[in-house]
Formats: C-alpha cells, structure tokens, sequence
C-alpha cells in the first residue's frame, strides 16, 4: 500500500466553453463602451455638451449624409428625426462594443486598437465642429482611458483557470467577474446619471430665459379678424401653439445660451461694425407682427409649416446704419453652434417685416425656436431667413461666400412656393354620405392667397371659401362643402396666389429650392 501523502500537482483544464467566452466578451464590450460613454458625457457636461463624442459623431454624420438620405430622415421620422439618429449611433456603438468585446478576451491589444480607432473618430468629430477649441477633445480622451482602464480589469478577471488537486475541481475567478463586472455596470451608470445632472444644472439657456421680460411692443400687431378661422374642427390653428410648432435644424442638442453674456455683432463689408447686448437691442423698441413660416423640407402636403405672433426688432435699420458699402447682397447670420444662413440684401430692406425675435407667441423664445434672438425674414424658406441662436451677422457677397446648406447644393434664394394642403378628411378616413366639409390651409407669403380650389376625382375644379387673410405674410384657411355619394374618393386641393399662379401639377421633391405639386388625398364614403 502507498504512504505517499503528497498531493499531486495541479493540472489546467480547458477554459470555459466557447459559449462562456462569448457571454464574457459581450460583457467586457459592453461595459468597457458603457464606461467609456459614461465618462466622456461627464466631461462632456463640464466642457461643452456639444463635445459628447455621441453627439460629436451624430453631427458630422449630418454634415456628411448624402441629400437622399437628409431627405429620407426627415420624411420618415419627422422632428424626431434627432431621436433616430441618435438610436442608430447607440446601437453602433452597442453592436461595435459586442465585437470588440469578443476579440480582446482573446487578445487584449485588440480592445486597445479599438478603442484607439474609436478614440480618432471622435477627436475628429469633435474638432469638425465650426466653435471646436482643443480643450474640447478632452472628453473623448478621458472617455477612452476610462474604457481602456475598465477593458484590462474586465479581461483580466474574465480569464478564468479550472484547477484540479486531490480534493474536488475549482473554478477560480467567477465571482470576481461578476463582482468586476458589476463595478464597472455602477460606474458606466453613474456617470451616465452624473452627466444628465451636471448637464441640467450647467443649462443656462432655461434659468436665463426665466429672466427675460419682453417689454409691450409700441407697434402691437393689430387684433386678428373673427373671419380669420374657417371653424371647421380638424383644421390647423390659425396662430401655432409654440409647443406645435414644427422644429427642423441640425443641432442635437438644443444650444444653451446666457443671455447676460450673449452678444450679436454686424461686421463684413458695412463702414460701422457694431456690436449689442441682448438688453441694447430690447432698448431699439420692439414691433409684433402675425408672420407664416415654412421649411423647404416640407412635402407637398407635410406638416412643416405654422404661424405665430412674433415679436422682435426690425432688422433693415441696424443694417443701414452700419452703412452697407456699394457691390454686397448677402447677410451671412451664423448661430451660436456654427451655423450659417445665408439671406438675400434685397429681401431685408425692401420693406417687408425683417425681424430679429425675441418673443413668440407672447413669450420669450423657446429654447428650441432661437433663444435668445433668431431672425425671421418673411417670404423666405426658414434655411435662408430664420438663423436660430443667432451671434453674428456679416454683410457679403453671394460670390464670396457659400453658407452651410448652399455648400449642399441648396439655392442661394429661396422665396417660399405657393402651396395648399388638406387637413380634413384625414388621409383613409371613412365618412357617411352627405355633406362633407372639406378644409385646410393654403400660403404664399409676401404674394398672398386669392383662391383655393377642389377637385373630387375627375371632375371639374370647384371654389373654395376663403376665411379672411389680414396679411399677404399669413396662411389662410379655406373650406369646401362637398355633397359626398358612397364609394372611394380622392381629392385634390390647388391654390393662386395674387400674382395669378396657380400651383402647377407637376410633383417635385424639396430639394433644391422647395416642393411643388397639388396635395391630395383618398377616403372612403359609406
């Protein structure tokens, strides 16, 4: 019999199985992005919230989308075409985190190259941004050596070894994954959590429009006729609830502006460059005017038109004071964020209401229409008159200078088109035989509207009721009593303006310089 007592030496098993090892890469990706993620958005809130690598890389995927796929965007998801976006950059990251989490269990200075090519894109990202400074690349760097620090502890406690002596076999290194791994889920979720706070406690933009107070505008915009409303239900409101009013514009983030340290200045080819406080310009005394304004991305028949009570500070006396030297017909407006509008001279100061706003609809701005000041030029498609958080403005020439959207193959000029759409019935909808009341909206800005016609099926065009338009600037509603029989319908809607166009039939998309065509739509009589 064998006295030998020694215990046999430890022998190394196969690891965990290959569906172990994927589970344990998923985690390692995951939570190494997640902490990555977490901590940028910290710096992030601290620096500059535009300088989230997300939101960074979200931008530049805006500037560089083709036309087609803007288009598609904003055709399929509307204002919340942000939203997706920013979805769909998650869901890369996820997925992206996934397999890189796979390969560095294998070889870790795989997860490092990874991160290290991530880590360029959003340095790149984020100094693309016109308003970058250096300063902002910090939080994709502290990002990334936080993703990189939580990669090594995840793998290296990921890396499990089976151990076998006398008495029964151990697995080593569980719970200390686990354990692991939920230390760095805490810190990817506080710091997410930490991000939002220290954000929401850094937006001036809120705090500083509590303070705002508009003074009564000398000029009030005169009280809107009783005619005004075709009081049909189902109609667009005449005036736009702020909170329904359509928002369309590159900026992820809403820009948050004090308007204690903001300032708009005037400079370019004018003999006296000025610069104003947001409390100098109040002091210029403000007007109010009922104004429609549309976005060229509009449809024929889409939703990205509204009307509101502006007020604000007529903009062609600031420009002539400045003293607008001989040869310049574009004003260049740039917002706080980097964009830039460019506007036709001509349409400034040619005595329509070229306003620099700071009210709507009795309040000051909202935060996502401008606050504190956004320019509404009247006639014009929002790309080209109604720059948002607006800082500066530069006398120019169109030759000299090619603002964002026209670098995009947008026009240079883009008075709004005359167009009509039907609000009611809704598109599908089932009504009973008899009358029906036909409704909607029809625009033409500084031409106005004379005549709404309609057009069920194949039969001959028939007039519209007019409500009453108080201004050539402004929508007007119309209606049209239709004596509907029994079956499926469509029907078409065409305005003329006061020049005495008719909107033509022929369908094209917004791009380059606004939609045409005739809106219609299909119901069902029963």
């Amino acid at each position: 019999m064998s006295t030998d007592t020694e215990p046999r030496p430890a022998t190394r098993r196969p690891g965990p199985s290959r569906s172990m090892a994927a589970a344990r890469g998923l985690v390692v990706g995951v939570l190494s992005a997640g902490v990555a993620l977490g901590v940028a958005h910290v710096v992030a809130a601290l620096v500059d919230p535009a300088a989230d690598p997300v939101l960074a890389v979200g931008s530049a995927a805006v500037d560089l989308a083709p036309q087609p796929v803007k288009a598609f965007a904003i055709r399929t998801f509307g204002s919340n075409d942000k939203v997706a976006l920013l979805a769909g950059v998650y869901a890369l990251l996820a997925l992206s985190a996934v397999l890189l989490g796979a390969a560095t269990v294998r070889r870790r200075r795989y997860g490092f190259a990874g991160l290290a090519a991530f880590a360029v894109v959003g340095v790149v990202a984020v100094l693309s941004r016109p308003t970058a400074t250096p300063i902002d690349v910090l939080p994709v760097l502290a990002g990334t050596g936080a993703g990189m620090a939580a990669m090594v502890v995840l793998v290296r406690a990921a890396r499990t070894v089976v151990v076998t002596t006398s008495s029964r076999p151990r697995l080593l290194n569980r719970r200390q994954f686990l354990a692991t791994g939920a230390g760095a889920a805490f810190i990817a979720g506080a710091a997410a959590v930490t991000g939002q706070a220290v954000g929401r406690h850094s937006a001036v933009g809120a705090r500083s429009r509590a303070t705002v107070r508009i003074p009564p505008p000398p000029q009030p915009a005169p009280p809107l006729p009783g005619g005004v409303s075709a009081g049909v239900d189902g109609v667009s409101a005449f005036l736009t609830p702020n909170r329904d009013f359509y928002r369309v514009d590159t900026a992820l983030t809403v820009p948050q502006v004090d308007v204690k340290t903001w300032r708009l200045t005037l400079d370019g080819a004018v003999d006296r460059p000025r610069t104003w406080t947001f409390d100098d310009l109040l002091a210029r005394g403000v007007v109010e005017r009922d104004i429609t304004l549309n976005c060229v991305s509009n449809e024929v028949g889409g939703p990205y038109v509204g009307t509101a009570r502006w007020t604000g500070v007529p903009l062609a006396p600031l420009l002539r004071e400045a003293g607008i030297r001989a040869g310049q017909n574009q004003l260049v407006s740039r917002s706080v964020e980097g964009m830039t509008i460019g506007t036709p001279l001509e349409a400034i100061l040619d005595g329509r209401d070229a306003l620099l706003v700071v009210a709507m609809n009795g309040e000051p701005l909202p935060l996502e229409h401008g606050f504190p000041v956004r320019m509404l030029v009247p006639g014009l498609y929002g790309y080209v008159g109604a720059c948002k958080w607006i800082t500066s403005m530069q006398v120019t020439t169109f030759d000299a200078f090619d603002p964002y959207w026209v670098r995009r193959g947008w026009a240079a000029d883009a008075p709004v088109k005359t167009a009509s759409r039907i609000d009611t019935p809704k598109p599908f909808a089932q009504r009973r035989a008899g009358p029906v009341m036909i409704a909607g909206v029809a625009w033409a800005q500084r031409r106005g509207i004379t005549a709404v016609e309609v057009q069920v099926d194949d039969e001959p065009w028939r007039q519209a009721r007019l409500a009453d338009g108080p201004s050539p600037d402004l929508w007007r509603q119309w209606t049209y009593r239709w004596d509907a029989t029994a079956g499926s319908h469509t029907l078409r809607v065409r305005a003329t303006d006061a020049t005495g166009v008719t909107q033509t039939d022929q369908r094209a998309a917004p791009f380059p310089d606004g939609a045409t065509g005739w809106h219609s739509t299909t119901v069902t009589i029963t």
